[in-house]
Order: structure tokens, then sequence, then C-alpha cells
């Protein structure tokens, strides 16, 4: 199944947008392994820095693009299709798809890929005194 941006579009929460990603994967297994230098060539290069600013700005910044899951923390931008070191070696289109790129937090990054529980809540309507639980 290749995901892309535009079937995860049409996914509301963010619990769904998280199922629809994760791959259950073991480290090293479907990504880079032992050729961790590949993706710092990828990461550095400009081409890779423009792309990951644009996919900022259309999520607007958010965990998996949803309202009320803004990231103040360092956002990962993901590959929803895992990548190769070929990939990179080739540098195979994939790799700048803005359709197959998503914001995450790193929880949410290494949950995807990894299987470990994503610490995420469902979003609630903030409301009058709702941190002052005895004022209610």
């Amino acid at each position: 199944m290749r995901r892309t941006y535009r079937e995860l579009a049409k996914i509301k929460t963010f619990q769904e947008r998280y199922d629809y990603l994760k791959l259950k994967g073991m480290v090293g297994k479907e990504t880079f392994g032992h050729d961790r230098y590949l993706n710092q060539q990828l990461y550095r290069s400009r081409r890779w820095k423009d792309i990951r600013d644009q996919v900022i700005i259309r999520d607007e910044g958010r965990d998996l693009g949803v309202e009320g899951y803004e990231i103040y923390d360092m956002i990962v931008v993901h590959h929803m299709n895992p990548i190769t070191g070929e990939d990179i070696e080739s540098n195979a289109d994939c790799i700048y798809n803005i359709e197959e790129l998503i914001t995450t937090t790193l929880d949410t990054h290494n949950s995807i890929h990894y299987g470990a529980k994503c610490n995420r809540v469902e979003h609630k309507d903030r409301c009058r005194n709702d941190t002052i639980p005895w004022k209610k």
C-alpha cells in the first residue's frame, strides 16, 4: 500500500491518521540500518531543507497535520512510505514528493516506525475552568 497525503487528509482524527501510517517495523529493518551516513547526506541537502519547509507550512506545524496537535518542540518530517539507501543513492523522486511527507513529533515518528506506544491523546475542546477542576 502506497500512503499519500491526499488519502491521509481525508482522515479526521489523530488516532486514525496514526493507524493509517504505522509500520510496526523493527529498528533498522525497513530504513537505513548500518547505512546511516546516507540519511545524513540527504537531511543536510538544500533540496531536502526546501521541501521540509514546504511540508511544515502545509501542515501548519501540527503533529500528523491534525488541528489541535501543534508541535512546540522539534518537528520531524516523516516519509509516509519508508525510503531506502538505494532511494537516496539514486536521488529517487519519492524522497522529495510532498504527497508522501507529513510533519510529526519525534515520539509520533518513532511510534509509527517501531510500534512503540504513541503518547498523544485525542484533542478535547477547551472550556471555562478546565484547568481548575474545583471551580467547575
